[in-house]
């Protein structure tokens, strides 16, 4: 595995912000967590990748985002001043998994990844490498009509 670094990414806050996940171990199973000033630790998101070997000898490669959301209860605070510390209300996890054969080879691999890659960013009929860019990730998932993307966000449109 190559060196842990920071990962930078922005998030859906506006204007975009941009969160840092610090590796914090590679084993056994690579761990990156942002360290926002101000959240406690449970609020922290957390990034995790694994690989699997399955009982056919083929691998599960998989990467996993939890994305704590933080309340505050009673944010005014009572009479006495006392003011409730923020708490995680819930967690937003995306997971995404590889299956490949042992015989796989790198090539194929990296194609198969790049091809989710760009149906998960929004490829259609018109575009074949999606919507996404720096700037407007997040609303082009929000925003999108295509397949997968509405897929992803379609359970909470529905609620």
């Amino acid at each position: 595995m190559a060196t842990m670094t920071n990962l930078l990414v922005k998030d859906d806050a506006s204007p975009l912000v941009e969160q840092t996940f610090i590796p914090i171990t590679d084993t056994p199973e690579p761990l990156w967590r942002t360290q926002m000033a101000g959240v406690p630790f449970e609020g922290q998101a957390r990034l995790t990748q694994s690989i699997v070997k399955q009982k056919n000898g083929s691998y599960k490669i998989t990467a996993k985002l939890e994305v704590p959301v933080m309340e505050t209860l009673g944010a005014s605070g009572t009479s006495f001043g006392y003011v409730a510390p923020a708490k995680v209300a819930y967690v937003t996890t995306a997971i995404f998994s590889v299956f490949a054969d042992k015989r796989s080879t790198i090539a194929d691999r990296a194609n198969t990844f790049k091809m989710m890659l760009a149906i998960l960013a929004g490829a259609s009929a018109t575009t074949a490498t999606g919507t996404l860019n720096g700037a407007s990730a997040a609303d082009a998932v929000k925003n999108s009509t295509a397949a997968f993307p509405q897929l992803l966000v379609s359970l909470i449109r529905a609620s």
